[in-house]
């Protein structure tokens, strides 16, 4: 993992975007071309691996296992082959719902990589503000998701700005009703980290998932 970019937009105005990579886990998951996946959450599961991450060919690119029972929620994304690529892990007493992502298996501060929290305690849309680790005042957030989780349609752009990096959207199929599965489909735009954005996206759902209350 090493020699990877950490490239966001408060280091390159909203127009260099199109052509500067995106790499905030790894420039090997930056493509020049739309990257297009399918997420699948099995539904009703309580074992690890609940998530998969596939291309359009149907093979898996990621996966995700957590932690179920851990003092903190913990989860791991992980490639094909089952190598560790980002921990996220969700910090204690945090009252906008910040979660915190490492390289690796880490959660040591020197591989601090990223955080994503809500905006505002209080939301009728989702809306998450995402820091990279250089910003420490965390005074304009760089990246941002927008949308309805419970419509799984969101999109995520560039800091403040209207610049999109990547979209998603839900998929209805009969396979996915038959088989307790909620299926939804991302496309990540050229030169994007889809590994950031697939983790982005685990991070949403676990935020919109998380009914437990406003600690």
């Amino acid at each position: 993992m090493a020699g990877a970019m950490v490239v966001g937009p408060s280091s390159y105005p909203p127009q260099m975007m199109a052509n500067q990579q995106v790499a905030i886990i790894n420039p090997q998951f930056c493509s020049p071309y739309p990257v297009d996946l399918n997420i699948v959450r099995k539904l009703m599961t309580l074992s690890e691996g609940a998530f998969g991450v596939t291309d359009v060919n149907g093979n898996i690119v990621f996966k995700v296992k957590g932690k179920l029972f851990s003092l903190r929620d913990r989860r791991v994304l992980l490639d094909a082959a089952g190598n560790p690529i980002v921990t996220f892990q969700q910090k204690i007493l945090s009252a906008h719902r910040r979660w915190q992502v490492y390289r690796g298996e880490s959660t040591d501060s020197k591989d601090f990589l990223f955080s994503v929290k809500k905006s505002s305690l209080l939301q009728f849309k989702t809306k998450l503000d995402v820091f990279l680790a250089h910003n420490t005042k965390e005074d304009v957030c760089d990246f941002r998701i927008e949308g309805s989780w419970f419509e799984r349609s969101c999109v995520i752009y560039a800091g403040n700005t209207s610049t999109i990096v990547a979209q998603m959207h839900r998929k209805h199929t009969v396979q996915s009703i038959l088989l307790g599965k909620d299926n939804f489909g991302v496309t990540v735009y050229p030169n994007v980290d889809y590994a950031f954005i697939v983790a982005l996206l685990v991070i949403l759902e676990e935020i919109n998932e998380d009914r437990s209350g406003d600690d």
